[in-house]
């Protein structure tokens, strides 16, 4: 493999959001993204060096030049199954937006789902991408965006429709909405007839805002409101903050 990526960060720690909460895993957050959501709490700036946690979960780190390539990858990942025998369920590739490093990771994914299963972490918009990788993906993992949380404008419905079509065929899928004060039934509602249309069985996951300091950005009583809503319409609704917050772990 002469495959090279840009990668923020690799480290292994606890799944903190969505249908694998709980699960420990290796991290790989690669670089840039297609959008600016303004509650977006990690940095993904492509630069020359990456963030590498020197063992598993110590987290302490060393910077490695960039991008790394799919050698060093592979090879991170092997020591830490070795060092930690069975603690790993999977590796998240998160972001930034990982599909815009599709054409990379469509040669390097089959490698690394020899180690572990591979879990996606995406925005959701960008399907075409999706179609070159899907194959090599065990679990999805898609936001949709609330214009009252994210900042981003009303088109994405679109972009997350086309998604989630494609992404249905991997199974393992799920959609997680951020939501604060401001969000609206309306806005819920538009997740939900996306969703209700494709496949109401569909996991959604409405993720309470976690506002710097580590306090939630919404009453419980608007939260319950939401719920509610989405629940007489899709069949399995869950409400998980960001454990990994909770936990005080990355």
């Amino acid at each position: 493999m002469s495959e090279v990526l840009s990668v923020c960060e690799m480290f292994s720690s606890i799944q903190g959001e969505g249908f694998l909460a709980g699960r420990r895993q290796v991290f790989v957050r690669l670089a840039e993204c297609n959008l600016d959501c303004r509650y977006c709490d990690t940095s993904f700036e492509k630069s020359d060096s990456c963030r590498m946690e020197l063992e598993p979960g110590s987290n302490s780190f060393e910077l490695v030049p960039q991008p790394l390539s799919s050698s060093t990858i592979i090879e991170t990942i092997i020591e830490w199954k070795s060092l930690l025998p069975g603690a790993h369920h999977s590796i998240s590739l998160t972001g930034g937006e990982p599909l815009l490093s599709a054409d990379a990771l469509a040669c390097l994914l089959p490698e690394m789902r020899r180690l572990l299963p591979l879990h996606l972490e995406t925005n959701g918009t960008m399907h075409l991408a999706l179609g070159q990788i899907i194959q090599h993906i065990d679990y999805i993992s898609m936001d949709m965006k609330l214009p009252s949380t994210s900042g981003c404008t009303e088109h994405l419905w679109e972009l997350h429709r086309l998604f989630l079509q494609t992404a249905q065929a991997a199974g393992n899928v799920s959609v997680k909405v951020v939501v604060g004060e401001q969000s609206g039934l309306d806005e819920i509602g538009q997740v939900c007839a996306i969703m209700a249309k494709i496949d109401p069985a569909i996991p959604l996951f409405i993720q309470p805002l976690t506002l710097p300091g580590g306090k939630v950005g919404i009453s419980a009583v608007h939260l319950l409101r939401l719920q509610a809503n989405a629940a007489a319409q899709l069949a399995d609704v869950r409400v998980i903050p960001q454990m990994h917050t909770m936990l005080g772990v990355l």
